[in-house]
């Protein structure tokens, strides 16, 4: 089933590899010209393959792992590997004969892995030698071609989202890092006196990070990413409110310190939490990443919503001078709205509620990560 020689799990070089399948057998073919010392193990629901050749990338050591999406057959016969002068064809047999709905067991498949159209057998063929054997997969299998296609286009919407949401807390990430950089420079050179242009000097910066949000909203929606919709959409549109209504609109409010402190755990947040989106978008867990994801609010979103609670009761008598935002009697709508009252009946009904409810729902989280990973850990260690 294998030939001899050490094996390794990580490949620095991937050759391009077709597959096709039939109701019994997995074929893959290797595109790799000339092949030397091929090396293949094949275990029960994974291969490891490794020869050298000449690729995409000239001749150099070229090797892959898949982990595939169901069992292949114990038979040490089942599985083996035939060398051509052009490339090097893999059959490995099914535990049971059955069609796969794809090859691999994640969604989401290797950029160097493609569908091989013209290869797919009819059941109860057997694998033929003859290099040049190619079947009219319109005829053997109506609609399979169609059913192939779909696969692929399925395979590479995934691979799109993938790389748009990468892109997306990358940038986000190094938003937000900027912001902090730039803040803790200019505290560093000029102390407190930094506070006061603590807005002017990142203000646009954090609006435009802070509308770029607005995103998450979308993403579960377009199915981009899991979970629901009203929690993201509590916690950016309260942001936007802050920023947008209570410290872009009021000038006096830009210079108070409370904005400084504000930006500051907004940011350290969100430089913890866009890594640790990274690394769960890449299937991998780092144990201190993870644990500052789930444990770092602990501290900083109670000062957050206190510097928030802040803002808004230090907004209270300037909108009470402006009129900002209110609406008076007499007006052809008929209606009024007074913006301070409505600043206070939330700081009086709301505030500590919502405190309440981020909290609890951060704590939720955190106890469900947190456990399942100890569980994973003690698992791997028995």
């Amino acid at each position: 089933m294998s030939a001899s020689g050490p094996h390794r799990a990580g490949f620095s070089l991937h050759p391009v590899v077709l597959w096709s399948q039939t109701a019994e057998v997995i074929s893959l073919s290797v595109q790799l010209v000339e092949p030397k010392n091929h090396q293949l193990q094949a275990a029960d629901t994974h291969i490891q393959f490794r020869a050298a050749g000449r690729g995409a990338h000239g001749l150099a050591d070229y090797g892959f792992r898949l982990d595939l999406y169901s069992h292949l057959h114990q038979d040490p016969e089942g599985t083996y590997c035939q060398v051509f002068d052009n490339r090097l064809e893999i059959y490995l047999k099914k535990a049971k004969s059955a069609w796969w709905p794809r090859l691999t067991a994640q969604a989401q498949k290797p950029v160097w892995l493609k569908v091989d159209f013209d290869r797919w057998k009819c059941e109860g063929d057997g694998i033929e030698d003859s290099e040049d054997e190619h079947r009219d997969v319109m005829n053997d299998y109506p609609g399979m071609y169609d059913k192939l296609q779909k696969e692929e286009m399925g395979y590479r919407k995934e691979d799109i989202k993938k790389v748009y949401l990468i892109c997306y807390n990358l940038f986000q990430f190094i938003g937000f890092l900027y912001v902090l950089c730039v803040m803790t420079v200019r505290y560093s050179k000029y102390d407190v006196e930094s506070m006061v242009s603590t807005y002017e000097h990142v203000g646009s910066a954090m609006k435009f990070l802070q509308l770029m949000q607005f995103l998450e909203i979308m993403h579960p929606l377009f199915g981009y990413t899991k979970g629901g919709v009203l929690q993201p959409f509590f916690q950016i549109t309260g942001r936007a409110i802050i920023l947008f209504a209570m410290i872009e609109t009021e000038p006096r409010m830009q210079v108070k310190p409370v904005v400084f402190y504000l930006f500051i755990i907004w940011s350290s947040i969100e430089i913890v939490r866009y890594p640790y989106y990274i690394t769960q978008l890449y299937k991998r867990d780092i144990y201190l990443l993870t644990w500052l994801r789930y444990s770092l609010w602990i501290p900083l979103y109670p000062l957050g919503i206190i510097c928030e609670g802040i803002i808004v009761l230090r907004n209270i008598p300037y909108f009470e001078e402006t009129g900002r935002f209110t609406i008076s009697m007499p007006n052809k709508w008929n209606f009024a709205f007074h913006m301070p009252s409505v600043m206070r009946l939330y700081l009086l009904l709301l505030f500590l509620p919502g405190l309440y409810v981020m909290l609890r729902h951060m704590y939720k989280a955190r106890v469900l990560k947190l456990g399942l990973y100890r569980k994973v850990v003690i698992r791997k260690s028995n």
